[in-house]
């Protein structure tokens, strides 16, 4: 069972239950494309934390924590590591404190309309793209790049949102 708790620092548009269901379902279809579906679905707890704030807030943390001292779409901050991973998606109780994703507004929606999209389509994206990263999957080579795309494209498509990476090229 996921545990999606959303916090806003920032207006994002709609209130702050609608973010939660929308980062919750993000999230559990982030977590079905991967090995470890049972995070998602199975008995055991395992806990996201998805802060929405602003590019002031992001680049603080991106500066600190990445020593790049510009803000940045979205931050992931994973907490567990692979074997914890697979012991937590094994587990028939018990909490996995994954890790904290952190989204910023004025980034996202100037990217969103670069991109020609809802800036809630953008951020849902985020937000898959974020429990990826916090799953261990990164995009530093071109082959790792492609199957987290992959994954990505199959969790945007489960939510019932269009192919993101079609609306801006396979950059």
């Amino acid at each position: 069972m996921l545990d999606v708790a959303v916090s806003m620092a920032a207006p994002w548009g709609e209130a702050e239950a609608e973010w939660e269901e929308r980062c919750a379902r993000a999230v559990a279809a982030a977590v079905r494309q991967t090995p470890y579906l049972a995070l998602a679905d199975g008995p055991g707890t395992t806990e996201v934390a998805v802060r929405l704030t602003d590019d002031a807030e992001v680049q603080a943390l991106n500066a600190q924590w990445r020593g790049k001292d510009k803000p940045t779409n979205v931050l992931s901050f994973p907490q567990a590591d692979a074997d914890t991973l697979v012991i937590g998606a094994m587990a028939d109780d018990g909490e996995l404190l994954l890790g904290d994703i952190v989204l910023a507004r004025e980034t996202c929606a100037r990217e969103a309309t670069e991109k020609g999209v809802a800036t809630e389509t953008h951020a849902i994206h985020l937000v898959v793209h974020g429990t990826l990263h916090l799953l261990g999957y990164d995009h530093i080579d071109e082959a790792e790049a492609d199957a987290m795309e992959e994954m990505e494209r199959r969790a945007m498509a489960e939510l019932g949102y269009t192919d993101p990476y079609a609306l801006i090229g396979d950059d």
